[in-house]
Order: C-alpha cells, then sequence, then structure tokens
C-alpha cells in the first residue's frame, strides 16, 4: 500500500511533524530536471567530486545566500551552485540547501547534470561549466488550481507587478538580484509578485531571462490565481496571498540538528510533564526519522515515475482514452450539413475539412478518408496526442467521432485559416504587414518550444509547413495537423522510420534520407517556413530554376553576396524595420544548416526572436546548396520533385520517398 500511495505517505509523515515545528522545505516536492545522455559510474572519480561538491554548496549556501563552487580536476570536473530565495532568512536557507544536496542526487541518480527547485531555494551541478552563463534550456511549471474570475484584468495587473520587479531586480540597486512586489486587483484583494535571477548573470541576462519567464506566465498558468515560472538562470513566482517576507508566525525554520551539538537545554525549554523531555531533544529524534522517511518514499515514488515514463510506447495510443470526447455521428452530420460540399473549406493527404456548428459554437470538422492503411493510426494518434496539449498557439482538439469507417476529429473553428493562404495569394498579402508576420513567426516559435520541451510530453511535429499553420480572428498563429507527430519517451533525443511522412520543401535532411528525426528535424522546418514568412516566396517554387534549387539555397546566394535585403518580400521593403526583418532571416539560416548539432533549439530561437539585442553566430551553407545542380533529375513519386545524385561526396535523395503529404488546400 506504501508504494501505491507515496504522496499519501510522505503527507502524512510531515504533517505530524507539522504539530511540533514549522514545517521545512523538505515537505514540499521539488521539481528537478536531470540529464539522461551523460551519467557517471559508482565510485567514479566523478560521483567522489560530486559528493564533495555537494557538501561545500549546503556548508556555505547560509553566508550569503548563493554560492558556487568546484570539485575536481578534467575531465572529471564537477560545477555547482546553491541559490536561496532572498527573503530566506540564513537558518532556513542552510537547512534547504542541505535537503536539496540530498534530494538532488535521489532525483538525479547517476546523472552528471542535475538541478532541483524548492521553495526556497535551488541547486545545479553539471560537469560542464555554466556559471555566468544566460540558459534557457529547461522550464518547469506551477500553476495554481483556482481560475481567476476576471483573467483579462488579473493578467494585466499581473503583467505589470512582473515586469516593474523584473526591472528592480536586473538594476544595479539589486544585490540580490531579487524582488518583490504588489499591485491593486480590487478595492479588497492585491496579486503578490517574486523574480530572482542568479547573481552570477550581467544584469542585462538577469533582465532577459527574467522577460522569458514572464512571457511563460500564460503557458503556465493563464488565468490561475498563482504561478511559478522556474529556469536555471532565474524563476518568479505570483500569488493573490502575501507569501514573501512574513510568511508565517512560526518564525524562521530550525536548522537541520547538528551532531556537535551538546549544550543542554535550559529548564524553560523543558516539556511539562514528568518526563523531563524537551522539545530540542523531541527535535533531535523526529526530525531526522521524519526526513529520513520523507526521502526515502520520495525515492520510490521518483523511481516508479521514471520507470513508468520510460516503459511507456510511443506507436499505441488507447482508443479508450478517446471515450470522453467522443461525439455520435448523428450529431456531426447535423453540424456539417451531412457534410455538404458547401461547407468544405479543404482537404489534405488524409481527408477532408468542413465547416459546421455546435450549439452557438463554430467548428471545424476533419473527416479522414475512408479504408486508408494508416487511417485509424494517424486517427488514434492525432486524438490522443492533441486532447493533451494545451497551449494558445496549438489548435484546440473539441472531440472526435468513431463509428464504423468514419473516423471524424472535431477542432475549434479558426476563421482566417491558413497561414499559406495569405502569403501566397498576391491579394490576401497585403493583409499580412510586418507586425503580423512577426507576431505569427513568435507565436509558431512558441508553439513548438511547447511541443519540444514545455508540454509534459515531448513532441515532434513532423510536418510543420505554412498550410498547417492557421490564423484566427486575431492573427494569432496555431499550429495544426498532428497526424503523423510523434511522441518520445522519457529521455528520448532521436527516432527513426521506415516511412517517411512529410512536405516537399520543408523535410531536413537526415530525416528525407536516413529517416531520423528529432526536435531538430522541426527546428528545420521552422527556419524554413520563417524565410518563407519573411520573403513571401514558396519554399517549393524552384525547382528547375536558374535562381537557386531551394528557398535555403536562394537564401543563402543572397547571404554570401551580401543582398540579404532583397530577399524581404517587396510589399515590406519600405515599412518594415530593417534589422528585425534581416535578424529573422539570419535565424531561418541557422535553422536549416546541414548538421543537427549546428542548429539552434527552440528555446534559443525565441530567445533570439525576442526585441533584446543579441549576437547570433554565423550560419553555415544549407545542404542543398551544396549539392551539384549538374546531376540533378526528375523522379516520379507522389509529388514531381528533384532528386540529388552523388554530388561533392555527399548523396542525398529526399524527394524519392513515398508517402510525402502534398495540401491541395487547407490544412488537415
Amino acid at each position: 500500500m506504501f508504494f501505491l500511495f507515496p504522496h499519501t505517505l510522505i503527507f502524512f509523515s510531515l504533517s505530524s511533524l507539522s504539530a511540533l515545528l514549522y514545517t521545512p522545505v523538505s515537505a514540499q516536492l521539488p521539481e528537478f530536471s536531470c540529464s539522461t545522455t551523460s551519467n557517471y559510474t559508482t565510485n567514479s572519480a566523478f560521483e567522489t567530486n560530486l559528493n564533495l561538491l555537494l557538501s561545500s554548496l549546503s556548508s556555505n549556501a547560509s553566508r550569503s545566500g548563493f554560492f558556487n563552487d568546484t570539485s575536481g580536476d578534467d575531465p572529471d570536473r564537477v560545477y555547482g551552485l546553491v541559490l536561496c530565495r532572498g527573503d530566506a532568512t540564513p537558518d532556513r536557507c542552510q537547512s534547504c540547501a542541505t535537503i536539496a544536496s540530498q534530494g538532488v542526487i535521489q532525483a538525479c541518480p547517476s546523472s552528471k547534470n542535475g538541478t532541483i527547485w524548492y521553495i526556497y531555494c535551488m541547486l545545479r551541478y553539471s560537469n560542464v561549466r555554466f556559471f555566468s552563463a544566460l540558459d534557457n534550456s529547461t522550464v518547469r511549471y506551477e500553476g495554481n488550481a483556482q481560475n481567476v474570475s476576471d483573467p483579462d484584468h488579473f493578467n494585466q495587473v499581473l503583467i505589470g507587478v512582473m515586469s516593474n520587479i523584473s526591472e528592480a531586480a536586473a538594476s544595479g540597486n539589486s544585490t540580490r538580484m531579487f524582488a518583490t512586489g504588489d499591485g491593486n486587483l480590487t478595492s479588497v484583494q492585491r496579486v503578490y509578485g517574486l523574480v530572482q535571477c542568479t547573481e552570477d548573470l550581467s544584469r542585462s541576462d538577469c533582465n532577459l531571462c527574467l522577460r522569458s519567464a514572464i512571457a511563460d506566465i500564460p503557458t503556465c498558468c493563464d488565468g490561475k490565481q498563482g504561478g511559478k515560472v522556474l529556469r536555471l538562470s532565474c524563476n518568479l513566482r505570483f500569488e493573490i496571498y502575501p507569501f514573501f517576507d512574513e510568511l508565517d508566525n512560526a518564525g524562521p525554520a530550525p536548522p537541520l540538528p547538528s551532531t556537535t551539538a551538546t549544550a543542554a537545554a535550559p529548564a524553560s525549554a523543558t516539556a511539562a510533564g514528568s518526563s523531563g523531555i524537551s522539545y530540542r531533544t523531541i527535535i533531535l529524534i523526529v526530525v531526522p526519522v521524519v526526513v529520513g522517511m520523507a526521502l526515502v518514499f520520495s525515492t520510490v515514488y521518483i523511481f516508479l515515475q521514471r520507470r513508468k515514463a520510460k516503459t511507456k510506447m510511443i506507436d499505441g495510443p488507447d482508443i479508450g482514452e478517446m471515450d470522453s470526447l467522443q461525439f455520435d455521428l448523428v450529431t456531426i452530420r447535423a453540424a456539417t450539413n451531412n457534410f455538404s460540399d458547401a461547407n468544405k473549406l479543404g482537404q489534405g493527404g488524409f481527408g477532408a475539412v468542413y465547416k459546421g456548428r455546435l450549439d452557438d459554437q463554430e467548428i471545424a470538422v476533419k473527416r479522414l478518408f475512408r479504408n486508408t492503411k494508416d487511417g485509424l493510426e494517424e486517427f488514434k494518434n492525432e486524438v490522443v496526442l492533441v486532447a493533451k496539449l494545451q497551449h494558445r498557439n496549438l489548435v484546440r482538439l473539441l472531440g472526435c467521432c468513431l463509428d464504423g469507417d468514419e473516423q471524424i476529429l472535431i477542432f475549434e473553428y479558426v476563421p482566417n485559416k491558413s497561414l499559406e493562404k495569405f502569403l501566397h495569394d498576391p491579394t490576401k498579402r497585403a493583409c499580412l504587414d510586418w507586425e503580423r508576420r512577426y507576431k505569427i513567426i513568435g507565436g509558431i516559435a512558441r508553439g513548438l518550444l511547447y511541443l519540444h520541451e514545455d508540454s509534459r510530453l515531448k513532441i515532434i511535429h513532423r510536418d510543420l509547413k505554412a498550410s498547417n499553420i492557421l490564423l484566427d480572428g486575431e492573427m494569432n498563429a496555431k499550429i495544426s495537423d498532428f497526424g503523423t507527430a510523434k511522441l518520445f519517451e522519457v529521455g528520448q533525443t532521436q527516432g527513426n522510420t521506415s516511412r517517411i511522412t512529410g512536405t516537399y520543401g520543408y523535410m531536413s535532411p537526415e530525416y528525407a534520407m536516413h529517416g531520423k528525426f528529432s526536435i531538430k528535424s522541426d527546428v528545420f522546418s521552422f527556419g524554413v517556413l520563417l524565410l518563407e514568412i519573411v520573403s513571401g516566396l514558396k519554399s517549393y517554387a524552384f525547382y528547375q530554376s536558374d535562381l537557386a534549387q531551394d528557398l535555403p539555397s536562394y537564401a543563402w546566394r543572397h547571404w554570401t553576396e551580401g543582398t540579404v535585403s532583397e530577399l524581404i518580400d517587396p510589399t515590406l521593403r519600405e515599412c518594415c524595420p530593417r534589422n528585425e526583418a534581416l535578424k529573422c532571416i539570419h535565424i531561418g539560416l541557422l535553422c536549416v544548416q546541414e548538421h543537427v548539432t549546428d542548429r539552434p533549439t527552440m528555446s534559443s530561437v525565441v530567445q533570439m526572436l525576442s526585441n533584446e539585442p543579441i549576437n547570433l553566430p554565423s550560419p553555415l551553407p544549407p545542404v542543398f546548396s551544396m549539392v551539384s545542380r549538374a546531376n540533378t533529375n526528375t523522379a516520379s513519386g507522389d509529388c514531381d520533385s528533384p532528386t540529388s545524385n552523388k554530388s561533392e561526396s555527399r548523396l542525398f535523395i529526399p524527394w524519392t520517398v513515398n508517402e510525402i503529404s502534398s495540401t491541395e488546400f487547407d490544412p488537415r
């Protein structure tokens, strides 16, 4: 029974202790992040150095609330830091750091990189030097379960408060890079905020990190009464009650018991009664026991959760998960006027999309083609994945219908249809001024970041393109069509497939050639899409052209010839911020680089797209620009497309694969 309900057991044990003294930081289940690709072995030099480092961090934390140190020599050197919350007392800081040094080992066994967050402190270690470097690669969220009554007003006040205290924390007046503040929600209610950066950051990097954290609030806890955004270099928290400074009336948490303490308790500290046992003695006995129990069962719980995640299969979605989303076929037929052609919005590789109405809500109904070989798997895949995703830049699934041969998905209706409809229509393109295009680019980037890093699932989309980006009434981008998406296991970084599905002009070379896909495959597609949005050119419009073989090659040619401005859509050149447009082209070229490791992650891309000035690395040539046009011929397949033969010691044959999708009208 203990193993079935670890949360309950830990809560019971710690609640018993709280009757005697202030609840310690160990009572809070921590957030943690561990590397799954770099591990050390038991009794190794690295493990020895790590233990020495953790001891140093925990013993020095209370001096100033921030301490970083290293232990050992390369290649087994370990780097680490501990950061206590700016309002934590020295005793509370010391207690939290000690618990964190134990907890991170339990949470990240054998990992060479680990971070753990408690309420009053965070502790981080790595085999790579990270001091003074802004790191937005890892984000953890925690939102309050309770919603606010007026989200728009709440968000307006909240963002104002968080922005003000972020500026204060990053200013020269804050020695700890820590600030708190509050703002009026109503005449009787306020919202309270707290922000903090690691103290080794520069002021500008602190400001950039906190800006990114504030931008995560809608993803983390939109409309919630409280929440936390935890990054490696900074963190923030907000609540509708004062949670900092005077957190309780019990005073600071007591320090952990010291084995060197020998002073007897004074008579006044003795408990009433004839036993003569002092409160200090009780604490010395109970604290280690309860903390030990909590650590043991936390370890068991973490182990079971990790094992459960690792054994979860990717390609077998459970149809039972769809029961709560089921609509009956009669209702769907009535909503679409029996799938009338007048309501048809478009058609893709796996089905047609119809506009419909359920009660007072407009819907988009995706009806998959019957008797397709992979239709049922695609249907189950999309339902199970999209139903678990909630982000403003992803299209929202409302339900499904599985009735005989009918496989139907019901989505929110997005009135402006697809980005492709605007981008490549001479009349509608005029509606896409630079401000809207930049907003769309940012929305796509944040949606992909959510899929790759910020959701509780790690998802590779595999078919990112202009026709799969929908635009709502306010021209917000929404990524759609998850039929070919792949769910990664915990710790998985790459997948392989013999069934290559994608779209001409957007697929990364390693995926098209070898069937290897990863988050960097999506990054490549995003880079092509980014170049397409800035230039207004179609990604696939260059075949048998004297300009280039593809859009990345065309952009690269302008880059090397110093004529990048000519790549900007002519309708924008006179009215867009030139530096911003050129930065987007630069980012696009970084995303379409040949080697996977050279491409940035989406968290880096989001940071690059911020308005803060940042030095971008120089891009390397995209793979297509290295292929000789002299050896190009045509091959028949699912669509007419170029096939490249061996050239300059490269073999790249991306377009002879089957099952490449070609969207005729609107996204599936």
